[in-house]
């Protein structure tokens, strides 16, 4: 019997998982748990709140509901912040390794590790049984700051770790200087990849278990999962506008567009999001009438911000290795204009749906042809729109995964 045909046991283990989560990573794990408990399958999610707690003020941020066959087991210790402060130094799950071993002794037939950095560290990795897999959501195998950004200033080309970690602001983890990670990885049977370029960076770097490439995914918004009593969202009205969704942090580039709009009175900027530099985009954007900054909107209300923008445009500067926002555009029909780092530009290349920008002026030309030519975005709208139902949907992901786990399956041992 194939993984396509059998219910599965699944256990994703993450340090964030929504609502206490920050970023892509949480949001991709509630994605993926609930896609497989809609055909059957059962999951259990084991996620962090000592973490969660530690880098905010431990409120929710906002509602996401879950499959009945998914069940979300938050760990909680007595230690508060001292519980992920000791696995970011010791790479051991140093507060939480009993109630994690309970809640994994029953067995699962996939053990799925994620954001793992402050839940258990690399020797959790041990843990768990089944097929066991992890997804690359950061650089955190190969990087101390999970970046990949020289002193925070630029995409990384050589290791300067320990002097870049103090410049990051954050102690050297300890663990790293004892072999730890590489005595873990063999208890992996593949490790997921999101972009290409996020696959061979590792494998450039030493990773030597198997890494293969499954893109993300968006689901429809009329699907199980949409939030109710929200058809389409909301939309601003008049103006032509460019969009940006995503987290309000230099590395996400948000602060590269603010120059670009104030000297682009053809359109407005409308920012969603939220992040530690929150205060700083405002500033940077005082007295421009067309910059609007939104703060944080449920992925599921984000549809009609999608639907009516001119373009989506995701200008990272760190090397990113992939983003959902970009599938939910295409989604919708709707072109992107990315920077050229990380794995975004094979998302544009691979689809047609949209351009890649190296220059402001790259960035502000590429604009310029959306606004003044409606066919033009509509032509950029369709291939990525092809290209999302060919092959990023919920049925094209959830089949590359299960094939990835029934050919680990049918390996010998």
């Amino acid at each position: 019997m194939s993984a396509g045909d059998e219910k599965l046991r699944f256990c994703m283990i993450t340090t964030f998982y929504p609502p206490y989560n920050f970023g892509g990573d949480g949001l991709y794990v509630w994605l993926l748990s609930n896609e497989l408990a809609r055909r059957g399958h059962s999951v259990t999610v084991i996620h962090c709140l000592d973490s969660y707690a530690a880098l905010s003020d431990g409120s929710p941020l906002a509602r996401y509901e879950n499959h009945p066959n998914v069940e979300v087991r938050g760990l909680k210790s007595g230690a508060g912040m001292l519980s992920p402060l000791a696995t970011q130094q010791t790479g051991r799950p140093v507060f939480k390794s009993g109630k994690l071993k309970e809640i994994l002794a029953p067995g699962f037939d996939v053990t799925h590790f994620h954001n793992i950095s402050l839940i258990g560290g690399p020797a959790i990795l041990s843990y768990g049984s089944g097929v066991k897999l992890y997804s690359i959501h950061e650089y955190w195998l190969v990087c101390p700051t999970h970046v990949l950004m020289r002193f925070g200033k630029a995409p990384c080309e050589k290791p300067y770790c320990t002097a870049c970690q103090i410049a990051h602001g954050r102690p050297p983890q300890l663990w790293r200087y004892t072999g730890l990670l590489e005595r873990s990885l063999p208890s992996l049977d593949a490790i997921i990849s999101p972009s290409r370029f996020t696959k061979k960076i590792h494998e450039d770097m030493g990773v030597k278990i198997p890494i293969v490439h499954i893109p993300h995914f968006a689901v429809p918004y009329n699907g199980p999962l949409a939030e109710n009593g929200v058809p389409g969202g909301f939309a601003p009205a008049g103006r032509p506008y460019f969009l940006y969704v995503g987290r309000v942090e230099r590395l996400k580039g948000v602060h590269t567009l603010i120059p670009v709009f104030k000297n682009y009175p053809r359109a407005d900027l409308v920012i969603v999001g939220k992040g530690d530099d929150e205060a700083y985009i405002k500033k940077l954007a005082a007295g421009a009438g067309n910059i609007r900054i939104l703060g944080h909107i449920h992925h599921g209300r984000l549809r009609g911000l999608y639907e009516n923008a001119a373009a989506l445009i995701v200008p990272s500067i760190a090397y990113e290795i992939s983003t959902l926002v970009v599938f939910e555009a295409l989604r919708e029909k709707t072109p992107v204009i990315v920077n050229d780092i990380g794995g975004l530009p094979e998302l544009v290349e691979e689809s047609g749906g949209g351009f890649i920008y190296r220059t402001p002026e790259e960035l502000r030309r590429s604009m310029d042809a959306i606004l003044d030519d409606t066919a033009l975005r509509d032509r950029l709208g369709a291939l990525g729109h092809e290209a999302y139902l060919r092959k990023w949907n919920p049925d094209a992901h959830i089949e590359s995964y299960l094939s990835l786990i029934n050919r680990v399956r049918r390996q010998p041992t």
